[in-house]
């Protein structure tokens, strides 16, 4: 009775619709190739599950919904394969609401095993190519996984969930917190899987500044990861500058003389420069300086940044304007082009070092230009500690105050950015 009464809705609809429009069933049958008859049954809700094509070829030709088609086809449809291809159709339109409703309706099959259908839906999600669409239904499966008891599919379900969002660089917080709550089910996931996921959130520890998180992350992945591999040896290297920020430099010296073992094109210019830190970090200036200038020389292009930054905090505090001078006369050489949380990071904290070399020197505007870049390099990845502690800087700068309106219009534009959501590099200023 339930069925009928559904179809019977969508056959009013049907009904309803090609009456307003004029269209008699023998025009309606002409214009689709669908039989007079048919159409008869699914208007009167004779026929409870009409074929999928026939009511997408009625519902073109009545300028119906076919989205609206699909919901109400999906309460009476039980047959999963028929719910496959709906589910794959709710992606090809990019219906997320629909996506989740038709893989809600396919884990809720009474014909299979609670089990076996999960199974069966996180296998097909796995061929999927559109994250968005994968993310609506790697929620369905966590949240059902979670109501009906099946752990090993909340862990598959935030374990993909992780990998995908971790990727929105806007977003790195609240993507961790996916992460931490997927490491409650860590155990249900294949020893493959968990390194992954363990490599995978150190890294991302790293880059939010979370040091002993990442190095207990790390330590985790190490001890199931028997291969050198390039993800174990890039996760070592966090961990190695997780160690060095909170100052224990004696370990990071002897992780060093292991990750130099990886045989890895990175590894032996991050090992160099990684041994200039610690004599930097040290105040052993006299070492660190020429390691660093070494470095600077040899290092790949796009790690140049995390050099200079080095060398900038060690002549800021030594005062030497002529070296800083120097390295912001050298700009160009710096690609600046930014693809990574570390990156956009390490951008930002170049230019507030170059704001307050340009403020100390006069030259008000280009030191308000820069500090904007570097807010917005941090806004790119809504590292909101740096920026208030930028704002700090700025505001705090007696000089600029002279230029407080502009600086004020300035501001309001980044910050309303940053809220927004909608920065994009190519509006930094040149």
């Amino acid at each position: 009775m339930a069925e009928s009464l559904t179809f019977t809705t969508l056959g009013e609809l049907i009904k309803d619709k090609r009456t307003e429009l004029g269209i008699s069933i023998s025009e309606l049958s002409r214009r689709t190739g669908v039989s007079k008859g048919v159409i008869g049954y699914i208007e009167s809700g004779e026929t409870k599950r009409p074929e999928l094509r026939t009511l997408k070829s009625i519902a073109d030709v009545l300028k119906l919904s076919y989205e609206g088609v699909i919901e109400c086809y999906i309460e009476v449809e039980r047959r999963i394969e028929i719910l496959d291809g709906l589910l794959l159709e709710a992606i090809e339109i990019s219906n997320n609401s629909l996506i989740s409703k038709v893989a809600q309706q396919i884990v809720e099959s009474p014909h299979e095993d609670t089990y076996v259908i999960l199974e069966h839906l996180y296998n097909l999600t796995g061929t999927v190519a559109d994250n968005e669409s994968k993310l609506a239904i790697y929620s369905v499966i966590v949240k059902y996984a979670r109501q009906h008891g099946v752990p090993k599919y909340i862990a598959k379900g935030l374990y993909q969930k992780y990998l995908i969002e971790r990727g929105d660089l806007k977003r790195l917080e609240e993507s961790f917190k996916v992460g931490e709550e997927g490491l409650h089910y860590v155990d249900f996931l294949s020893d493959e899987e968990k390194i992954i996921f363990y490599f995978r959130m150190a890294l991302h520890a790293h880059n939010i500044k979370k040091y002993p998180e990442c190095i207990e992350l790390c330590e985790a992945g190490i001890s199931l990861e028997k291969s050198d591999t390039e993800l174990k040896a890039r996760a070592y290297l966090a961990m190695i500058n997780s160690l060095s920020n909170l100052g224990d430099y004696s370990t990071v010296e002897l992780h060093l003389d292991t990750f130099k073992k990886f045989n890895y094109n990175f590894v032996a210019e991050a090992t160099k420069l990684e041994s200039a830190i610690v004599k930097a970090k040290k105040r052993e200036f006299d070492v660190a300086i020429p390691l660093l200038n070494e470095s600077l020389q040899e290092i790949s292009e796009h790690a140049r940044i995390y050099v200079v930054n080095e060398l900038l905090e060690i002549y800021f505090e030594l005062e030497d304007m002529g070296a800083i001078s120097k390295i912001f006369a050298e700009e160009e050489r710096l690609f600046l082009n930014t693809n990574t949380p570390y990156k956009f990071s390490s951008l930002g904290r170049y230019y507030g070092y170059k704001g307050s070399y340009q403020v100390s020197i006069g030259l008000l505007e280009d030191g308000i230009d820069s500090y904007i870049n570097s807010l917005k390099a941090y806004g790119e990845i809504s590292s909101y500690q740096e920026i208030v502690e930028c704002m700090n800087v700025i505001l705090s700068n007696q000089p600029l105050h002279s230029k407080s309106t502009l600086l004020f219009e300035k501001l309001k534009k980044v910050y309303n950015g940053i809220i927004d959501n909608k920065m994009i590099k190519k509006e930094w200023v040149q």
